[in-house]
């Protein structure tokens, strides 16, 4: 294992369930997506944590592949490659945007989960998820489910 890769990922948490997010728990940009730096051969390279995961994963060149898509719409997941459910997976625009209009987050769509939102709200509550699972792992699963399905743990049930 490298020291990139050993870095990498000292800095993720798996959840405890087959087929759960692996999450990203450290640097977020202000995108909400996760942010790591590659420090190979004296230089420095930030990527995205996905971007390297599924590099590590599948052994391509980090600027072999085109975009991702996060199929499970978390955008600190860096689990590329499971058994039985695909977290990440190659896209293109064209795809991209079927997968949008499909899960209702088209210009028409009702904001499903964490679209819909301003760059800063779509920041922070990446910024929640990665605290909380930072903080306490997966021990609050919960909370750690509320925070995922993009809704405000804290906030007053009825039942």
């Amino acid at each position: 294992m490298t020291g990139d890769e050993a870095r990498f990922w000292s800095k993720v948490i798996k959840g405890p369930r087959e087929n759960d997010c692996w999450l990203w728990v450290r640097a977020v940009a202000d995108d909400g997506y996760g942010r790591f730096t590659l420090n190979s051969n004296g230089r420095t390279r930030a990527v995205r944590p996905q971007r390297f995961a599924f590099h590590l994963a599948y052994g391509v060149d980090l600027d072999g592949f085109g975009p991702l898509m996060h199929h499970c719409d978390i955008p600190l997941c860096v689990r590329a490659r499971t058994t039985a459910d695909t977290h990440l997976s190659v896209g293109d625009a064209r795809v991209n945007m079927l997968d949008r209009q499909a899960k209702g987050r088209d210009t028409n769509g009702s904001g499903f989960r964490w679209r819909g939102l301003a760059r800063w709200q779509f920041a922070e509550r990446s910024k929640a998820l990665r605290d909380e699972v930072r903080d306490h792992g997966w021990d609050r699963e919960e909370r750690v489910r509320a925070l995922l399905a993009g809704l405000d743990p804290d906030a007053p049930t009825l039942f």
